[in-house]
This record gives structure tokens, C-alpha cells and sequence, in this order.
């Protein structure tokens, strides 16, 4: 996984935009969590959409084009092929722009308009499936095209890679680590291709063999938690492993959309409702928690991709 310290220093030479996936810091929620912290259980969230292309999708999605080079499946004559809800996609097609290759992703018919611009703009293209057929369409489309088409696609197949989940096993889990001085205690995280709590569960558990792992999912089959999984009712992904997640919780769409505009507000965070998801559910199982605890969530991308839902509110 490539990483790098951040932004220009004095004294030091430029780094490359890739060189930045990753390092993000671990926020506290000073307001949202005060009453917890005067109990003695903090709750923090790694920014994860401060990435370069603004989620936690481009540290798995680099690990897996990384690993497509360094083994010959991905050369420049390939097209990158992969189906995505929207943030992984994006992760693709711009770390496919800066090393030079074309990307062409499957993707729901009602992912955000704000997303499929963005996809656009990195120059992928896109083939858009019947959001009747449900979320797991753009999945089976893009086996489909890669097994019709060997030679013309890289097809990562970000649901059963095990260099996304090893993308957080080597940067994710240890950057929390050291980032908390090694006092987690729990980590809770929801899961889409469970990449970032496949990977992140397995190291912190080795660094602390009693931490508590929390599987956050929706909590409805039919829910507005874009790129979340509702694990019993959808196509398993291949890398997630179940017996990781010690306990279970679920949210609403409307909880994670309320949590959302909350952290707008109050913390200053403009994330999207799966890092509302998240913060919500940490925020709400912390409360049961003894003093001394040390939770960690994951804010999973930005606010910016999602403007166009009306929960945000009149006026936005």
C-alpha cells in the first residue's frame, strides 16, 4: 500500500498524488460524544473521506491495481472493469487518470447524480444497471463482461480480492493504532465489500486479542444507506469473514441521514450518511460501554457526493 506523510513540508521533497492515499487522522466528536467522554468511554472517527479522492475506497482501490501491476494481470493495453455503488468507482477512475489507464464501471441506475459526475469527470465510463434488478446487478454484469472479454479487462473484483481487505490490514488497522497510542478497545464499521472491517478486524485483533468488533448494518433490506450491505438479504462478498464481528447492530436510513446533518453542524464533519451510519451506531453502543473504553468508527466519504437528496434540508 502506498502511503504518504500529507500536504508539502518545508524542507522536503513533493509527493505524488497517490503517495497520499491513507495517513487521515482520527477524530474525536468533542460535542456529539461529550456526555460519554465525562463518563470515561471516547468515541473517535478515522477521516477517512480526506483521502485524495475523498472515501476510504481509494486505499483498497490502489492496493488492487497495485497488485493487478505487480503480478502482470493489469498492463497498459487493459481496460480497469469493475462494479462499484459509487466510491470505489471513483477511487478507479482517478488513480486510473493519474497512471494512465481507461475504466469502465457498473453501477446502479440510482447511485447520486453527484457521483456519476464525478465518475465522468475522471473520464470512466459508465454502464448503468435497473435499479429494480437491485444492488448486486452492477456485480453480476461486470463478471459477466469480464468472462465474455478476458483479454480486454483487469477486473479487479473488489467483492472477493484479498488485496482490499489487505489494504487495512497493512494501513487502515495499524494507522489506528498508533493514531489511539494502543487503546482501542472496540472498532464498529458497516460494510459494503467488507474490505475495511475484514482487513482492519483482523490486525487490531492481533494487536489486542480482546477487542470488540461491531458489524453496523442497515436496518432493512430496502434502505437509503448507499453502498452499505445488508448482510442476510445480499450477495455474500467473498473476502468477508463473519466470525470477525462479535456483535451486530443495526440503524435506520433516517438515524444515519439525521447523524449526518448532525455532524455537519455540530462537529463540523460534511460526510455521507454511511459515516452517519456508523458515528450513529458507535455513538449508541458506547452507551452501554464501562469507562475506559475506546471506540473507533469510520467516516467513509464526503457530504459533497450526496447534495442532491432532500434530507439535508430546505435551503441546501
Amino acid at each position: 500500500m502506498v502511503q504518504g506523510a500529507g500536504a508539502f513540508e518545508l524542507g522536503k521533497e513533493p509527493t505524488s498524488l497517490l503517495e497520499n492515499v491513507g495517513r487521515t487522522p482520527l477524530l474525536g466528536l468533542p460535542r456529539l460524544a461529550r456526555e460519554l467522554g465525562e463518563r470515561g468511554v471516547e468515541v473517535y472517527a478515522k477521516a477517512e473521506h480526506l483521502n485524495p479522492g475523498g472515501s476510504v475506497k481509494d486505499r483498497a482501490a490502489l492496493s488492487m491495481i497495485l497488485d493487478g501491476e505487480r503480478t502482470g494481470r493489469l498492463t497498459p493495453d487493459k481496460i480497469i472493469l469493475d462494479a462499484t455503488s459509487g466510491n470505489t468507482g471513483i477511487a478507479y477512475a482517478m488513480i486510473g487518470a493519474a497512471r494512465g489507464y481507461r475504466v469502465r464501471l457498473c453501477l446502479p441506475g440510482h447511485a447520486s447524480p453527484e457521483r456519476k459526475r464525478m465518475l465522468r469527470v475522471y473520464g470512466a465510463e459508465l454502464i448503468e444497471t435497473d435499479p429494480r434488478e437491485g444492488n448486486d446487478a452492477p456485480q453480476r454484469l461486470a463478471q459477466r463482461l469480464a468472462a465474455e472479454e478476458p483479454g480486454r479487462y483487469f477486473y479487479p473484483n473488489q467483492y472477493d480480492n484479498p488485496a482490499n481487505w489487505r489494504a487495512h490490514y497493512e494501513g487502515t488497522a495499524p494507522e489506528i493504532w498508533e493514531q489511539a497510542a494502543g487503546r482501542v478497545t472496540h472498532f464498529l464499521a458497516g460494510v459494503g465489500t467488507s474490505g475495511t472491517f475484514t482487513g482492519t478486524v483482523r490486525r487490531l485483533k492481533e494487536f489486542n486479542p480482546n477487542l470488540r468488533a461491531v458489524l453496523m448494518q442497515p436496518d432493512s433490506p430496502l434502505h437509503g444507506l448507499e453502498g452499505m450491505r445488508h448482510v442476510e438479504t445480499s450477495i455474500v462478498p467473498g473476502i468477508f469473514d463473519a466470525g470477525l464481528a462479535d456483535e451486530r447492530v443495526e440503524v435506520s436510513t433516517e438515524e444515519a441521514q439525521a447523524m449526518a446533518r448532525r455532524l455537519a453542524l455540530e462537529e463540523g464533519l460534511f460526510v455521507g450518511v454511511s459515516s452517519g451510519a456508523n458515528v450513529a451506531a458507535a455513538l449508541r453502543y458506547a452507551e452501554r460501554l464501562p469507562p475506559g473504553s475506546f471506540v473507533v468508527t469510520i467516516l467513509c466519504d464526503g457530504g459533497g457526493r450526496y447534495l442532491s437528496e432532500e434530507f439535508w434540508g430546505e435551503g441546501v
